[in-house]
């Protein structure tokens, strides 16, 4: 959770501390270029954090959170596009006298990486301390205090202890390797018990099953994990050394790949990374299409609250207005009758929505004009674009000003960039970018800006109409677009070029699309596995999610050789939560148990995790209801439960399920809804009366509890009277039997 900034005031007592003495104010690093091309076509025209996530851009995210964790000074690093990164901020609440700290913008077109951006941060001179390296499409709503406090401790014990990164729990899928961000499978060691990084792979080839290490790590500690479950969260707490290793290594470009893996193969100099992990907080980086459309989700079921969009930020202002199912609307939404907005939707100020037409899982910016007879799903449609009427959208991402004319088709993973027009009864097929900018003609490097080098080429790009033209009239390859279609036509072919993909096609698309993967490629990558001549059957299936390595050992099974439950407990809870908004929308329950089950088993859950994860689910309905005492909020959340009853009860087999259930609902009451705490007894209670809670659960979850710490036992003394009523009423039928 987000930490609003305290009081900064030392007392007398400490006017003698040389730290207070002479205080050196908490200071961030946000680099504004992600160096990749990834966003591309969209980045060749703004630049990445400024484009909108949830309609708000993603620099607002990342400058809330460093405000709300004590940051004092900023330095905004930008080279592609900088005027425009410059004109905002300034223009931003952030730069006003009123701001509570200060925002200060460097700007270098001839830095390529992020190497050489923090090249000419050194160069500045503006570092004086331990400072906050950060990304500008990073979303966080975690407290730093304790990474901070861990790190100027361990720089007191040990100077060469420079870097702390933040890393949480993220479980790759056995399939893809990748993590539901869409990056990347990571694989860390590092030492159980002072956190230390020993070793970084973030480009391990998933046909390899053995990695190598050498001895060498294990010289210095008698163990220490191997994980391929964590997330590198791109948070990094830097000492001023960084900064020098950098001016000294130009060998360093990419912050991971060069930087990192090079201090820890570094024999010589000594320097030391260690790790923090976080649990219950959100922290993730926009790096691919994927991830946008991850966190865009994450962000409407309020998992970054209180970056959500229906509260008041920092430096952002809401007009919107959360009604049931999870969807937001701003309060001057023009909204037909007929129409339908399903769940985990958001609808922008200004905008109008037709007759007939149905929105769901989708973001809709401002101003935006949807038509008549209109589907989108999945879809985040940017400001002020008009869509006609009987147009479908399935999991695109539509920019400002794009027109689509009558008819229009946009098949998953599409991108229409700024101003693109598509005329009348087109299908723009998967995976498609298009453009009002043709393609430059070289395949920059993963390192390189976002935005074309001037002197390059551009490549002889399809227009939408020589695509429809092609396929209507089988034209020949070397139909030329510029001769065909101009940039001012709005006929029936519309505006745009349809850009080409590089080294097979769209065939690697699907890996950071905004669309699901299609089921026809996971199945192909599954065969892939288990058809793996060189593989057995045995490595593919006990390959460890993490374990202990100790010297000459190999690598163990066991995915806690420690006893700690690495489940990915977090993302099972989204993925139920948002498979049972679709229950919300009208898919039947069985439906819903169907795809459930299918989580479980591809997840390796049992029941009482599926239960826990709707119990959760239920409860937050209860809570999105307008509420203004603890009654009425006992009302709704009762009247969820009820409604739902039957879909939990599939999941409760038996007791020790039913104990999971009420242990989940303290975690809810202590951690996520700190609200019904004064009401757990009274739920516990409603529970037990419509038959979701047995007798013999709550009984048996009391007399565990009995020998527990007095904190942890502040919920069974809330439900005194009602266990002993329990009790009395189960001693009475003893009596009569």
């Amino acid at each position: 959770m987000a930490q609003k900034r305290g009081q900064r005031g030392a007392s007398s007592s400490s006017a003698d501390d040389p730290e207070v003495v002479a205080h050196v104010p908490l200071q961030a690093v946000l680099l504004a270029d992600s160096f990749n091309l990834k966003f591309r076509p969209i980045t060749l025209e703004r630049p990445k954090v400024l484009l909108p996530l949830v309609n708000v851009p993603m620099i607002e995210y990342t400058l809330a959170w460093l405000e709300s964790v004590g940051v004092e000074e900023v330095f905004v690093f930008c080279c592609a596009h900088s005027q425009q990164l410059k004109q905002y901020l300034n223009q931003s609440e952030w730069t006003k006298p009123a701001a509570r700290f200060s925002v200060s913008t460097i700007e270098s077109h001839d830095a390529i990486s992020a190497g050489d951006a923090l090249r000419v941060i050194y160069e500045k001179s503006v570092i004086r301390g331990d400072f906050v390296l950060i990304s500008g499409d990073t979303v966080s709503n975690m407290s730093l205090a304790q990474a901070l406090l861990e790190h100027k401790e361990r720089r007191k014990k040990d100077p060469l202890a420079i870097m702390t990164m933040i890393i949480k729990h993220s479980k790759p899928s056995n399939v893809t390797h990748q993590t539901r961000l869409g990056t990347d499978e990571v694989i860390m060691a590092f030492d159980p018990e002072t956190k230390e990084l020993r070793f970084y792979e973030d480009k391990a080839d998933p046909s390899q099953r053995v990695i190598s290490l050498d001895k060498i790590l294990l010289a210095d500690s008698p163990a220490f994990y191997m994980h391929n479950d964590k997330q590198d969260c791109y948070i990094d707490i830097c000492s001023p050394e960084v900064l020098s290793l950098f001016m000294d290594n130009f060998d360093y470009q990419h912050l991971r790949r060069h930087f990192v893996k090079g201090l820890l193969i570094d024999d010589i100099m000594g320097y030391k990374i260690f790790t923090h992990e976080i649990h219950s907080s959100y922290a993730a980086r926009i790096d691919n299409f994927r991830s946008y459309g991850t966190v865009s989700k994450d962000i409407m079921q309020s998992w970054t609250y209180p970056l959500v969009p229906n509260v008041k930020y920092f430096g952002c202002c809401s007009n919107m207005k959360l009604d049931r199912q999870g969807v937001f609307k701003a309060l001057d939404v023009v909204q037909s009758r007929s129409a339908q907005i399903g769940a985990v939707t958001l609808i922008g100020s200004g905008s109008t929505i037709g007759d007939h037409s149905v929105i769901s899982n989708s973001v809709i910016g401002q101003e935006c004009t949807i038509g008549r007879n209109v589907s989108v799903h999945g879809c985040y449609i940017w400001n002020n674009v008009i869509i006609e009427d009987d147009c479908k959208l399935n999991h695109a991402i539509v920019c400002d000003g794009v027109h689509l004319r009558t008819g229009v088709v946009l098949e998953p993973g599409v991108i229409l960039s700024f101003k693109v027009e598509v005329g009348q009864q087109i299908t723009i097929p998967a995976y498609s970018k298009v453009s009002l900018l043709p393609q430059p003609s070289i395949q920059d490097s993963d390192e390189e800006l976002e935005y074309a080098d001037a002197n390059s080429g551009v490549i002889e790009s399809r227009s939408i109409t020589s695509m429809i033209s092609t396929r209507n009239a089988e034209l020949s390859p070397d139909y030329s677009a510029t001769e065909n279609s101009g940039l001012s036509e709005v006929g029936i072919a519309g505006v745009g070029y349809i850009w080409c993909s590089y080294e097979g096609g769209n065939d690697e698309e699907w890996r950071h699309s905004v669309a699901p993967i299609p089921a026809s490629k996971l199945a192909e990558l599954s065969h892939e596995d288990y058809e793996d001549p060189d593989v057995s059957y045995q490595e593919v299936n006990s390959t460890p999610v993490s374990g202990e390595l100790r010297p000459d050992s190999e690598i163990t099974g066991d995915d806690d050789a420690d006893g700690t439950d690495y489940g990915d407990s977090a993302d099972f809870d989204k993925e139920v939560e948002a498979t049972f908004q679709r229950a919300l929308t009208g898919v039947n329950q069985e439906t819903v148990i169907l795809e459930i089950n299918s989580l479980r088993l591809s997840c390796n859950k049992s029941h009482a995790d599926c239960a826990g994860a709707l119990f959760l689910s239920v409860i937050k309905l209860g809570l999105e209801a307008p509420n203004s005492s603890n009654g009425e909020l006992y009302q709704n959340t009762a009247k969820e439960i009820n409604r739902w009853k039957d879909i939990l009860k599939h999941y409760l087999k038996s007791v020790d399920e039913e104990i999971e259930i009420i242990l989940k609902f303290e975690e809810i009451c202590l951690e996520i809804a700190t609200e019904l705490s004064p009401l757990f007894s009274t739920i516990l209670s409603s529970l037990y009366e419509k038959d979701i809670l047995s007798e013999d659960a709550i009984l048996s979850w009391a007399s565990e509890k009995e020998g527990a710490d007095e904190s942890d036992k502040i919920f069974v003394k809330q439900s005194e009277r009602f266990i002993t009523w329990l009790k009395e009423a189960s001693e009475e039928e003893d009596d009569e039997d």
